[in-house]
């Protein structure tokens, strides 16, 4: 996957995101949409690792296209 193709799905699970908290906050949010929240958390969350190591990785000279998505779980457990 290429950064804009990654850029493009950051922006396509923002605006789900933002819509789902806009019923959320109008009290119109179904169970489903609240379990839908968490999972785009973490989805943006490995987009947002996937482009950073691509980044990383042309920073120094490597190919961007060694970069792969990590798992939910490691990308949830990094320290900030």
């Amino acid at each position: 996957m290429q950064d804009k193709e990654i850029l493009g799905r950051i922006g396509d699970l923002i605006d789900e995101e933002h819509q789902l908290r806009s019923r959320i906050s109008s009290g119109e949010a179904t169970t489903d949409d609240r379990g839908r929240i968490k999972a785009l958390e973490e989805s943006l969350d490995q987009c947002w690792d996937l482009l950073r190591q691509r980044r990383a990785r042309r920073g120094i000279g490597e190919n961007p296209d060694g970069a792969v998505a990590r798992p939910v779980s490691e990308v949830e457990g990094y320290q900030q």
